[in-house]
Parts: C-alpha cells; sequence; structure tokens
C-alpha cells in the first residue's frame, strides 16, 4: 500500500478513546467460550427487558414495528435501537471497502486496526443520531413534557446500550465466545416472539412452517508444501447464508419508515402516496400500508388475502425473489467470498485443488459460487413469502432468520467440538 494519505488514517486519534475488547492470547477453551456466550446473552436479555428511564409513554403505533424482527430491539427498554448501530455500521463499511471507495489491505494488521475502529466509531455515531431522533421524533412524548434532563437521560442511556452491543459482538467475535452477537442476539430475539405467540392466548394464526432439505458440492483441496495434508473447500446451497433476507428486511423496513413519516405529513402528495398510504390498523393500533409500494412490497396477511388481490400477491413474490438473488449476488461480491476471492484465498494458504491447475481453479469456483448464491438467495426468498402466505408464528423471515443462525451455531459448535478432539488437521 502506498504511504500517502488515506481516508481510514482519519480514525488514528479516535482508537484510544473507543472501547476494545483486546483479543485472546490464548486458545479459549471450548467450556470457557460456552460461559462467555452465554454470558453476554443474559445481558442482553436483561437490556431487553430492562425499562427506559424519564420517558413519558410508549402507548399508540409503533413506527418500527416492521423493523423489531431483524433488529433484535424491544420498544421502550435500552435496548431499543437493537443491533441497528453495529449492523448499519459494518454493512457501510463492508460496501465502502468492497467497492474500494476505502483502501484496506486485510494483511497489514494496522490496516485492519483502522477498520475495526471505523466501524465501532461510525456505530457509535448512528446511535448517537438515532437516539437524538428518537426523542425528538416524539415516540417518548414530546420533549416539552419530557423536560430537557429527561430526553439528554434518555439519549444517554440507549447510547450506551448501544455501546454495550458494540462490546459484547467484540467479545464474541475475537476468540472469547461462539459466533457472533448479530446472530446470537437476532435468533434469541425472534425465539422468545415466537414462544411468546406460541403460548399466548391470543394467537390465531398456528401454521406451520416450510422445510427445505439443502445440498452442498464438497470441493476437495490439498497443500502444495505438507505432503498428505488434505481438505475441502465446501459450497452449500445457501452460499451467503441469511444475509440476502437480512439486506431485504433493512431495504423494506427503511422504505417503511421513510414512507410513514413522509405520509403523515404529505398525505395529499401524489409521490408520497405512490411511495406509500398508511392507515391504523383498528385491531392492533400500529400503522398498516394499504396503498403504494411499501403495499405491495408487504406480505399478503393470508391465503384469502392472496385470492382477493392476485396482483398484490404476484408482485410481492416477484419481488421477494428477485431481491434476495440479487442481494446474495451482490454480497458475494462485496464481502469477499466470491470465486475470485476464494480462489486467491486459496493461493496465499498454498491450497491447490487436486486435477485443476492453479489458473483453472477461479473457473471452477466460478462453476458454483455464483449459482449457490443467487439459486440459494431465491430459495432463501421462496421460503419466506411461503411461511407468511401459511401464516407461520412470528413471520416467515423471523423463522428463516433464527433457523439459519441457529444452524450456524451448530456447526460452530461441533467444529469446536471437533478441534478440541484433535479431528482437524488444519
Amino acid at each position: 500500500m502506498g504511504g500517502g494519505f488515506r481516508v481510514l488514517h482519519l480514525v488514528r486519534p479516535f482508537l484510544s478513546f473507543l472501547p476494545e475488547v483486546q483479543s485472546a492470547d490464548r486458545k479459549v477453551p471450548f467450556r470457557e467460550k460456552v460461559i462467555y456466550t452465554v454470558i453476554s446473552l443474559f445481558i442482553f436479555l436483561v437490556c431487553s427487558q430492562l425499562p427506559l428511564y424519564g420517558i413519558h409513554s410508549t402507548t399508540g403505533a409503533d413506527p418500527f414495528y416492521w423493523m423489531r424482527v431483524i433488529l433484535a430491539s424491544n420498544r421502550g427498554t435500552v435496548m431499543e435501537l437493537g443491533i441497528t448501530p453495529i449492523v448499519t455500521s459494518g454493512l457501510v463499511m463492508q460496501l465502502l471497502a468492497g467497492s474500494k471507495i476505502i483502501e484496506v489491505d486485510n494483511n497489514v494488521r494496522e490496516d485492519r486496526a483502522l477498520l475495526n475502529g471505523a466501524q465501532k466509531l461510525l456505530g457509535i455515531l448512528i446511535a448517537v443520531g438515532e437516539a437524538v431522533a428518537y426523542v425528538l421524533s416524539g415516540m417518548y412524548g414530546s420533549v416539552s413534557q419530557l423536560g430537557v434532563g429527561n430526553a439528554i437521560l434518555i439519549i444517554v442511556q440507549l447510547c450506551f446500550a448501544g455501546i454495550i452491543v458494540i462490546c459484547l459482538d467484540e467479545l464474541l467475535q475475537k476468540g472469547y465466545g461462539l459466533g457472533s452477537g448479530i446472530s446470537l442476539f437476532i435468533a434469541t430475539n425472534i425465539c422468545e416472539s415466537i414462544i411468546w405467540k406460541a403460548f399466548s392466548p391470543t394467537t390465531i394464526n398456528s401454521g406451520r412452517g416450510a422445510e427445505f432439505e439443502g445440498f452442498r458440492v464438497v470441493l476437495p483441496v490439498r497443500s502444495k508444501n505438507a505432503r498428505g495434508q488434505q481438505g475441502s473447500y465446501p459450497i452449500k446451497l445457501f452460499y451467503t447464508s441469511n444475509m440476502p433476507i437480512i439486506l431485504q428486511s433493512a431495504l423494506v423496513s427503511n422504505l417503511y419508515f421513510i414512507s410513514q413519516l413522509l405520509y403523515r405529513k404529505y398525505s395529499g402528495n401524489f409521490l408520497v402516496n405512490l411511495l406509500g398510504k398508511w392507515q391504523e390498523s383498528e385491531y392492533s393500533g400500529q400503522s398498516v400500508p394499504v396503498g403504494g409500494l411499501a403495499y405491495y412490497v408487504t406480505a399478503p396477511s393470508s391465503l384469502a388475502d392472496m385470492a382477493a388481490n392476485p396482483f398484490h400477491a404476484l408482485f410481492y413474490i416477484v419481488f421477494m425473489l428477485s431481491a434476495c438473488a440479487l442481494f446474495s449476488k451482490t454480497w458475494i461480491e462485496v464481502s469477499g467470498s466470491s470465486a475470485r476471492d476464494v480462489a486467491k484465498q486459496l493461493k496465499e494458504q498454498q491450497m491447490v485443488m487436486p486435477g485443476h491447475r492453479d489458473s483453472n481453479l477461479q473457473k471452477e469456483l466460478n462453476r458454483y459460487i455464483p449459482t449457490a448464491a443467487a439459486f440459494g438467495g431465491i430459495c432463501i426468498g421462496a421460503l419466506t413469502v411461503l411461511a407468511d402466505f401459511m401464516g407461520a408464528i412470528g413471520s416467515g423471515t423471523g423463522i428463516l432468520l433464527a433457523v439459519t443462525i441457529i444452524y450456524q451455531y451448530f456447526e460452530t459448535f461441533e467444529k469446536e467440538k471437533a478441534s478440541e478432539l484433535g479431528l482437524f488437521g488444519f
């Protein structure tokens, strides 16, 4: 990398002030990882039930109702922001680095530290901005009712909770726990919601979601240098895991939020109505889309609704499948998991594919990775659509996120367990 000025260098003065979890200087035993993971989860659950001090009320329509599933947030508690700051900052930094807008060399330790610091700083700034916006928008009562002191106190509580989430995620990812805090908190929030709704006497829809048998291609690889050292690189159907549905949900949630804000103030404007029309449900009190783009990207409430409005159902199906496939294909390019990136990583590790020349490695990977990403994204979208149409408890998106995250934890658990038994050579 060049020695001149780069955008990442702007983060240097802030590194000493940012909270940081030191990387584990030893191999943390599996039992300790489980303990750290359980403690992190306990802290998150406590924050999810701890009410915000100083709020005036949380009654009325919840403008972020549609976003709660993927944000692991709980209204009226210190975990109001959920994982929004860390997810948003992570996606922004991934996109900036993947599109080469900021230059990052992952082989250089300082660059990795600066990128991590930039993501953390952006997450804190987003937490501050969102906390201020929540208070000023009147979510907890007007500022005049709250008083300046209470308003500032609410902002401080939300920001502090955001920093706690960032630190917990960093604790798990730096070798002390299993998986990532983001996945753990999303899965926990969804499972909690499903359990409450499943055992609630007010629950009406109790349909069963769909099951899908996955498949994968396992490509054999071996080391150039160490004779006899062999391994494999699996390419699963859900190559990008649950990322397509997370990105799609984030896109739709932001569309809902912007559309609701505009409709409240400019309901007579043609373009605003084209974006979405909203009205409060007489049963739940929540604002629901009844027209415009926001309505058509919302799942029909039932099979009867689908039959009554076939164009709505068709538009929603096409949108879900297309968006998930597109986000899946885009994600492999910006996240460093495309055929080109994987081929480069294998070459750096001195790994080759038996029966193929080094120059053909990327071509061979290209036969599977883009197809697995696009088709896997379509399957995830189809599963979500089917679960929503069947009236599954917790929403199709919520169930899919929970299942994929729990399965990732199962794989991590098995890998850690086998690693301690010495079953992996590398």
